[in-house]
């Protein structure tokens, strides 16, 4: 092999299976051809069982709700008892802790 070789790797590489350093010939990647069928084996092997999500939570019970016509809040009612119309959705928030008056999360971090 020349001293001056023509990729940016240098004289050595780590085999990128098993890490040992080898020199490479023409356009090899890997040591040996062990290594070369372990890391195509690796690639093309089936994904033995789907990722777990985590179960959905109900968004109902956290939005902070507004009727359009008397422009009270409610958490978690979507329709105003008072006016039965629906009420429109603020976003996901909660009761205040000084008022018990829904709020929602936007509004307090936006101020």
């Amino acid at each position: 092999m020349s001293a001056t070789p023509s990729r940016n790797d240098g004289i050595t590489m780590p085999c990128p299976v098993c890490g040992e350093l080898f020199r490479p010939q023409g356009r090899a990647s890997y040591c040996s051809g062990k290594c070369r069928q372990a890391a195509h084996r690796r690639r093309h092997q089936p994904c033995l069982e789907p990722p777990s999500l985590p179960a959905r939570r109900p968004r109902r019970p956290v939005t902070v709700y507004a009727c359009p016509s008397c422009e009270v809040r409610y958490l978690g009612e979507q329709r105003c008892p008072d006016c039965n119309l629906f009420c429109s959705a603020i976003g996901i928030g909660g009761c205040c802790p000084a008022c018990e008056e829904p709020v929602a999360y936007r509004e307090l971090t936006t101020q």
